[in-house]
């Protein structure tokens, strides 16, 4: 089972953002984590046959909180879960919210892998995010981590922004790989509705800057698996890219069906088949830690999934993995052959050149990397 817990401040909302995550003053924060270590011990009783093999602390900005709150989350964490001596905990960090106490205490604490998030190397597409920190504060944030000793790095990357060409997609692509980060995750901008952004561009009316055309934005997705490869990096699924042994084992265990348990607000779950996840306004989960029922109480939209949708979910979500879905391990989770299942699928996407099928093995093809979401469209059950 994996652990994924939420902190959800920052110290100012990105204009792209969609997640769950707000500015807050240091009392709130506080509460939040008492409470929040309130429902690590409530939870870890119905979970005590499973072994923790990942953990992930992700918001918002975790790295905003006093180091000593990390610690106290992750100290509750191990003493009221089994988690493996070898677990895999990550903890995002924005540059301009780090010090060296606190990669003090996230080292205490446990924490063995560091997801920075640049976004960017230039300055003014920074700005358009409505990022806080500059090139500059990355560089600086990246040097502490690794003179504190950290020897697993992520670095965010985001593409398609609005004003973004090819060649300041590439100059920041070849900036990172100078730093020789383990991992580089490299995701295109998605205009969420809600957003400052989708005020601007998700309307149909003209905006400034414009973003990048479909074509431009293919291109750069190429560019980035070229260059990535070119500095050591292998892709092992759509938008990660990893040295080889530093494939993010927390993302593998989602991609790949592993149970997993979400703590602290709108944290979402997915264990022995049920779907759930937490309550999601501030003030009512603070109010509600307070119950008895705590923290039962805070659970919503609990979903049974079906077989049928287990198996959509197998194929759609494996099949963003480079490595592709496994027709043994399809049978031997859900009994059934996986081409009696979606044989005229699988042969249809293949004869398209969308798949390629090592029996027993079905993958993505270059092709069909570019037209994934048509592709697993096709895996949905009717």
């Amino acid at each position: 089972m994996e652990l994924y817990i939420h902190i959800p401040f920052c110290e100012r909302k990105c204009a792209y953002c969609d997640f769950l995550s707000m500015p807050a003053t240091l009392q709130i924060q506080r509460a939040y984590v008492e409470k929040l270590i309130d429902e690590i011990i409530g939870e870890s009783g119905g979970v005590r046959a499973y072994e923790v093999t990942s953990i992930f602390i992700g918001g918002g900005t975790p790295s905003i909180l006093p180091g000593e709150y990390i610690l106290g989350i992750l100290q509750a964490a191990g003493d009221y879960f089994d988690i493996r001596k070898d677990a895999e905990v990550t903890i995002e960090i924005n540059p301009g919210t780090l010090d060296e106490h606190k990669l003090e205490c996230y080292r205490e604490a446990g924490i063995n892998r560091i997801s920075l998030g640049l976004q960017s190397a230039d300055d003014w597409e920074l700005k358009v995010l409505g990022r806080i920190h500059t090139y500059d504060d990355f560089l600086k944030s990246y040097q502490q981590v690794r003179l504190a000793g950290f020897s697993n790095v992520n670095v965010d990357l985001m593409s398609a922004l609005p004003g973004q060409t090819l060649s300041s997609w590439e100059k920041t692509l070849k900036k990172v790989t100078m730093l020789r980060p383990e991992h580089i995750s490299a995701y295109s901008l998605i205009i969420e509705e809600g957003t400052p952004f989708y005020e601007r561009y998700g309307t149909g009316e003209k905006a400034f800057p414009p973003l990048p055309d479909e074509d431009t934005e293919r291109e750069m997705y190429h560019m980035t698996k070229t260059i990535l490869e070119e500095h050591g990096y292998h892709r092992y699924e759509i938008s990660n890219y990893a040295r080889k042994g530093f494939d993010c084992r927390h993302n593998t265990g989602y991609w790949t069906g592993v149970d997993y348990l979400g703590l602290g607000i709108g944290a979402a779950s997915c264990i022995s088949g049920f779907r759930f996840k937490k309550e999601g306004n501030l003030n009512t989960y603070l109010e509600m830690a307070s119950r008895k029922d705590f923290p039962s109480c805070i659970y919503q939209d609990i979903q049974k999934l079906s077989v049928r949708e287990q198996m959509e979910e197998f194929m759609f979500l494996g099949l963003r993995l480079t490595e592709g879905v496994s027709g043994a391990e399809f049978h031997q989770r859900f009994g059934q052959n996986m081409w009696n299942i979606y044989g005229n699928v699988i042969e249809d996407m293949k004869q398209q050149g969308l798949l390629r099928v090592e029996y027993p093995i079905v993958a993505l093809t270059e092709k069909g990397t570019d037209l994934s979401n048509y592709v697993m469209s096709h895996f949905l059950l009717d």
